[in-house]
């Protein structure tokens, strides 16, 4: 694997998202932990993954938890993505041409998402769709908000152990 590990140091950076807004990954820690999902809109690991990444960000997100779409995609695309997936969290733009933010992350595959604690470490760093992963980050958040964990996967859903990227 040739990108940021758990234990890591997560890369700097400053995105905008859709709407304009510029994120900064510094000042986002300084309020609490962030989950950062890099994807493009034509992958479909990354459309399977994004509506379990939406359910951990309306259980465990606000109070001080950052949910962050990286997309390196363009912004009307990302747009129709986040619309169609249903992901209300920000979604930001990756230099669709030099993949700044991407390439600094050593990205080889989307969707990968990072579970980056206050003090800039990663403790979470899952390629593809992980479902022990994203079970570990919801557990990681609930005990950081201090709220009872709640299962993300539904009974009557049929939810593979992993897709790779």
């Amino acid at each position: 694997m040739t990108h940021i590990v758990a234990g890591s140091v997560a890369p700097a950076f400053s995105l905008k998202s859709l709407d304009g807004k510029e994120y900064s990954l510094n000042d986002l820690l300084q309020r609490g932990p962030v989950v950062a999902a890099f994807f493009k809109i034509s992958c479909p690991v990354c459309q399977f993954t994004f509506p379990f990444l939406e359910r951990l960000h309306k259980r465990y997100g606000g109070d001080g938890v950052t949910f962050l779409g990286i997309s390196q995609d363009d912004a009307r695309d990302t747009r129709d993505f986040a619309t169609e997936f249903g992901v209300s969290f920000p979604m930001l733009i990756d230099d669709e041409d030099r993949y700044i933010v991407s390439n600094a992350y050593g990205l080889t595959n989307v969707p990968t998402i990072f579970l980056i604690d206050t003090g800039g470490t990663v403790k979470v760093s899952s390629m593809g769709f992980d479902k022990k992963d994203l079970e570990t980050i919801a557990a990681e958040l609930a005990q950081r908000r201090s709220i009872m964990l709640a299962p993300l996967f539904r009974p009557d859903e049929v939810v593979p152990i992993n897709k790779p990227g």
